[in-house]
């Protein structure tokens, strides 16, 4: 699928069809997770693949009770890894892990469409219990849960602001 028709039609997906995904289609999202490109190459990121019924329905609980989180067959929880204080210090803890796990996350969401499945990116959670489920190591910070699974809705195009809006040209 052409990168620029995933851009514009991809929508955030909150049904899914109880299906699940195919092993080679893991792969792939596997694959668009690792080749985000990342602060120095340090691959500042971690991803919890999380398929289990019982935890699915703890991460919802911590997700204010968004139910479309355990009605997905997967659930990736993305994570910083804050050990990249050591190169690049405050700011690598509190922008460039950042960066890393939303230029994957990105990478997920397009590939996944391009796939014909649908994901749906859920940062309104507890970090601190998301830690707890998954027993994440200190130096982890869960930045988001995105489910993914197969569509069960089409939702309309959303509003987007013009390009006079949003973008200032410099000559």
């Amino acid at each position: 699928m052409d990168v620029i028709r995933a851009i514009r039609e991809r929508r955030s997906i909150r049904r899914f069809k109880r299906r699940g995904i195919e092993p080679e289609k893991i792969e792939v999202l596997k694959d668009a997770l690792i080749w985000a490109p990342s602060a120095g190459n340090l691959q500042s990121r971690r991803f919890y693949f999380v398929y289990n019924q019982q935890i699915k329905d703890r991460l919802t609980s911590s997700a204010l009770g968004q139910g479309f989180i355990s009605e997905a067959p997967l659930v990736v929880v993305a994570c910083a890894d804050l050990r990249i204080y050591h190169y690049y210090r405050e700011r690598g803890t509190e922008l460039y892990c950042i960066q890393d796990v939303a230029c994957s996350v990105e990478n997920l969401m397009l590939a996944a469409y391009a796939l014909g499945l649908g994901t749906v990116w859920v940062g309104a959670f507890e970090e601190d219990q998301v830690s707890k489920i998954l027993g994440l190591d200190d130096h982890l910070r869960p930045l988001a849960i995105v489910p993914v699974g197969y569509p069960d809705e089409k939702p309309l195009p959303p509003h987007r602001v013009s390009h006079s809006e949003a973008i200032v040209e410099i000559p």
